[in-house]
């Protein structure tokens, strides 16, 4: 089987066949930059190092737009490093200036899906269907087809998740690529993952529960904060809330205002469009004013 190319350089006589010819056969994607351009050195190596990883999926075509000024005039370079996505033969996407390289994966699946996310999509679908043994059977497939699959591993943690297998939730978001980790749904489930490590360490509920009723200062607190957790684990957002929003009231200085810092990250792991969101962001705001 022959590998495809996946990185060259082009010029005005080449950029014909090499580019708008190309785009007929899989997407080709368009680097203008220059040696004089610091983002342009910053996202380079990127795009270079993505184009490697899926294996020849899109052509990376770079074009340096100092020798070639008749095709940034052409394209309406205007600012560099300038990336412009063709297929047949056409611009279908681009943006300007250096990007993060999570930024440059999503801009790259909406050119070309990476390997597997066929599966992926599936998957979601068998979610939504509740049929969630098949998802798993799925996402597992897609991540065997790409493990750099970033999106599968993210739905297949959501499904541990769910599930309450944490263990398997930290491998997942441990395999993620270091710049994928630090998205916001990232972020929030590794939050859910440390507040169920600090779950099973404490104390039963019925135990929290005595102390909510007799326990005064910090030792009250500590129930509240522990008791919350429990039940945001259980999928009880709301009376987790209400308890956190007693400990941000009568014990700020607990855990250095650690009741208002874990309803922060509990607005993220809702998401802003969450209803309750908006309702405890109020009701927060009151509290601390």
């Amino acid at each position: 089987m022959t590998t495809q190319v996946s990185v060259i350089d082009v010029r005005e006589d080449n950029f014909a066949a090499a580019v708008l010819a190309e785009s007929q056969q899989r997407p080709v994607v368009v680097d203008f930059w220059a040696p004089w351009c610091g983002p342009c050195r910053a996202l380079g190596p990127v795009l270079e190092k993505l184009a490697e990883e899926m294996a020849g999926a899109f052509l990376l075509a770079k074009v340096n737009s100092d020798e070639n000024p008749e095709l940034s005039r052409r394209y309406q370079v205007r600012g560099i490093p300038a990336v412009k996505a063709f297929r047949d033969g056409k611009v279908v996407d681009e943006f300007t200036g250096a990007l993060p390289e999570s930024a440059v994966r999503k801009f790259l699946e909406g050119i070309v899906p990476p390997p597997g996310d066929d599966l992926r999509r599936a998957a979601l679908a068998a979610l939504e269907a509740g049929r969630d043994d098949e998802a798993a059977k799925l996402l597992e497939e897609a991540l065997a087809a790409n493990p750099r699959n970033d999106a599968a591993r993210l739905a297949l943690a959501r499904l541990h998740s769910a599930q309450g297998r944490w263990d398997e939730v930290a491998a997942d978001i441990a395999a993620m690529s270091p710049a994928f980790q630090m998205e916001d749904e990232v972020q929030a489930l590794k939050a859910l993952q440390e507040f169920s490590q600090t779950v099973q360490s404490a104390p039963p509920t019925a135990e929290l529960e005595r102390r909510l009723r007799e326990a005064k200062g910090d030792d009250r607190a500590e129930a509240l904060y522990l008791h919350a957790l429990r039940l945001l684990l259980q999928g009880r957002e709301e009376p987790a809330m209400d308890e956190l929003l007693e400990l941000v009231r009568d014990h700020r200085h607990y855990g250095d205002d650690l009741g208002r810092r874990t309803m922060l990250q509990i607005f993220t792991i809702l998401g802003g469009r969450h209803p309750l969101v908006e309702k405890y962001r109020t009701r927060l705001a009151r509290t601390l004013y």
